[in-house]
């Protein structure tokens, strides 16, 4: 027997059933649960944030691209030699 790290309810889980790294969801509060450690048992709630996170990410990286930014920072680059140049 495992608890969810999130509610607190019993998860009846056999060691020998799961694996390292394997996701699970909480049967009552459906949290994803991911096994960090099979011998005993310990279970990790998987962060909205993080996925909140990649996506705020993917969404900032299209912007970038949608105003002609490549994300490659060689374009200020050579603005500042061609200003220090000019000096």
């Amino acid at each position: 027997m495992v608890r969810c790290p999130e509610c607190a309810v019993e998860i009846d889980l056999d060691e020998d059933e799961v694996e390292e790294g394997e996701i699970l969801n909480c049967p009552e509060c459906e949290a994803e649960l991911e096994v960090v450690q099979t011998h005993p048992v310990h279970l990790n709630v998987i962060s909205e944030d993080d996925d909140d996170d990649e996506e705020e990410e993917e969404e900032a990286e299209a912007e970038a691209e949608a105003d002609g930014d490549d994300g490659d920072m060689q374009d200020e680059v050579v603005d500042d030699e061609e200003e220090d140049l000019e000096e």
